[in-house]
């Protein structure tokens, strides 16, 4: 009998409870206030000792079962959700400190890609096992399954030991209990490693409920911290009580549960953190390590992506790269400038299906936007540029687009006192004239101060109610939930920037036909082109979605004029929903089986992202006539 995902939830709730009881934990816990000078290696025994009872479940549940041919599946399937429910009691730490080895604990369920090297790496762990058990295994998939669960074994293992040698203070403790708070919201609600088993509420219950141990360990030592304490505990416990609602997957209000509790624990663990005097850290991160919730307006920093502190961004620099990127002179031609193609007015797109040649032939690829490019770890649909320097270099340089050269530019701006002067300004440490890379910096600078995080969708999850309609928030609960819209494209950036770290920026193989119409793949091989690896076939960068009612049409190619024929699309399961062969396709291809209501909310909410301010500051100084006759 197979079980089904609420079946599969209250076998979690009742795992979940048995764990607790086993590990002496309860949601208000009394023992005694450990040592102040003591405190991080005690959180470090407690997480060794939920490691210890992790590897036990495997070792005496999981293994001897999946070993065992006559195995029931549902004996199989508890014994898993067991196990799911005893690493998310440590993954606030092991995510945390050791994301390699964890990778290989609970990684998705696809290669691990060394682009560089071109090389892949079979995936192991937990999601693995998952696809192993649901739908039931066969004979062969009984013998992966064990194969599986002992290497499964081997790591936790291996993650073990790394974790006895590992070293870290009372500021790292609360910075990873802060950052499982935001995995929780991006990745934990939105069962993005739960897509099969259906355990997303009870494993994010689990998560939660770990931290009681840790921060019981700092309960305060003075009067006057006593209170900060108790709101911390009181909003820790209210999170789980909402968590542990009688609710499926696709009715939970995600809207309620970040707003209510998740962005208030958040800010309690950061004022608690503060109080006792544990510093938050301040060093260089892309998203601010004294950030108190994913939604905290100036979190994210587009600097760290430049992988060089001597390109970091300045006023200057910014007005410098505003000014060449509606110079049209960085053609080869004169005749196109960067603005061409990414126009203001249509949010830095172009309103095109794929852009034009300076021929005026059709291109291959969709105009993006530059809003919030900056906060990716990679540049175009196939993320070949690593930085938005690259990226600029390799589209002035390319013989369709703008066929310039940055050299010859350079020294063409050299003899202009508007340029000479502006360059001065925004480099005054250079000890030589205007070169290339200036003009690649200046406009990345330019390209990173279009960051825009503060549409009606951002002020409602900064605690403004009135910002959003219940159309709206019902949308928004619709792509957390039920429309699975969260797991590719995460808060709060609505890209493919993984949170909580937002280091990687991921692709993922959709099965976009040639047009709405056609039963045909697109041709494009996306990634492959340029890393040649099998799985990254029709690979492309998950971009963003804020804005994305100004930016059609839309996907790579362009095929999709509305937001409603996009829906429409995912509401099948992408490409081997409608029909085509995929054999790469990461998208799910199950249907949604979105009602005519839950798409209107869906599109409703994604209309809320809306956020060009200072548009009008953007205005175009030359563009091309025969980039205005193309239309």
């Amino acid at each position: 009998m197979l079980l089904s995902k609420t079946t599969a939830s209250r076998v979690a709730l009742a795992a979940l409870t048995c764990l607790l009881m086993l590990a002496g934990c309860s949601t208000s816990p009394s023992r005694p206030a450990a040592a102040e000078t003591h405190r991080p290696d005690q959180v470090k025994a407690l997480v060794s000792a939920d490691l210890v009872r992790l590897i036990t479940l495997v070792d005496r549940e999981l293994l001897p079962l999946a070993i065992r041919p006559t195995s029931s599946i549902d004996s199989l399937r508890t014994a898993f959700v067991r196990c799911r429910l005893a690493y998310k009691q440590v993954e606030a730490f092991s995510e945390y400190f050791l994301p390699s080895s964890s990778r290989l604990v609970n990684g998705a369920p696809v290669p691990e890609i060394e682009v560089e090297e071109t090389r892949q790496f079979e995936p192991g762990g937990l999601q693995v096992i998952e696809t192993l058990l649901y739908p039931a295994p066969d004979a062969a998939g009984r013998r992966e399954l064990r194969e599986a669960v002992s290497q499964l074994r081997r790591q936790l293992r291996s993650l073990t030991d790394t974790w006895a040698v590992q070293e870290f203070t009372d500021s790292h403790v609360f910075d990873a209990l802060r950052q499982e708070t935001f995995r929780i919201v991006a990745l934990g609600i939105s069962g993005f490693d739960t897509p099969a088993v259906g355990t997303a509420l009870p494993e994010a219950t689990a998560a939660l409920v770990a931290m009681q141990g840790p921060l019981h360990l700092y309960a305060p030592t003075t009067a006057a911290h006593r209170p900060a304490h108790e709101q911390l505990r009181q909003q820790l416990d209210a999170a789980v009580a909402y968590l542990r609602q009688p609710v499926d997957f696709a009715r939970f209000d995600r809207y309620e549960f970040i707003t209510r509790h998740a962005n208030p624990l958040g800010r309690a663990l950061l004022a608690y953190q503060r109080q006792i005097g544990v510093a938050p850290f301040t060093e260089l991160r892309s998203f601010r390590g004294d950030a108190a919730t994913l939604f905290d307006s100036a979190a994210f920093n587009p600097d760290f992506y430049t992988g060089n502190t001597q390109w970091f961004t300045n006023s200057a620099k910014v007005a410098l790269g505003r000014k060449l990127f509606f110079d049209p002179n960085l053609s080869g031609t004169g005749t196109r400038s960067c603005a061409s193609c990414h126009q203001p007015s249509r949010a830095f797109t172009d309103g095109l299906a794929v852009n034009a040649t300076l021929s005026g032939s059709a291109a291959r690829r969709n105009t993006p936007t530059l809003y919030n490019a900056a906060l990716q770890a990679g540049q175009f649909y196939d993320l070949r540029a690593s930085t938005l320097e690259n990226q600029s270099l390799d589209v002035i340089g390319n013989r369709n687009e703008m066929h310039g050269s940055l050299p010859a530019a350079a020294v063409r701006f050299r003899k202009e006192p508007a340029y000479v002067a502006m360059f001065r300004q925004a480099f005054p440490q250079a000890e030589k004239e205007m070169e290339a890379v200036h003009i690649q910096n200046a406009l990345a600078a330019y390209e990173r101060s279009l960051v825009r995080l503060n549409s009606r969708f951002d002020q409602a999850m900064r605690g403004n109610p009135a910002a959003l309609s219940p159309s709206e928030i019902a949308g928004f609960n619709l792509f957390i939930g039920k429309g699975r819209c969260a797991t590719c494209h995460f808060l709060p950036l609505l890209n493919g920037t993984v949170p909580p770290s937002f280091t990687d920026s991921e692709a993922e193989v959709l099965g976009v036909p040639t047009t709405p119409a056609a039963r045909r793949l697109d041709s494009d091989p996306g990634r492959y082109a340029h890393t040649k690896l099998p799985s990254l076939q029709n690979a492309f960068k998950t971009p963003t979605l804020r804005n994305v009612a100004l930016t059609a049409p839309y996907m790579h190619n362009g095929a999709y004029q509305t937001l409603e024929q996009v829906v429409d699309f995912y509401n099948e399961g992408g490409g081997v929903g409608l029909g085509l062969s995929v054999p790469t396709q990461t998208l799910p291809a199950d249907k949604l089986h979105l009602t005519p209501i839950e798409k209107r909310n869906l599109i409703a909410f994604m209309q809320a992202l809306n956020d060009t301010t200072g548009l009008h500051l953007e205005q175009p100084r030359q563009l091309s006539q025969q980039h205005f006759a193309r239309k």
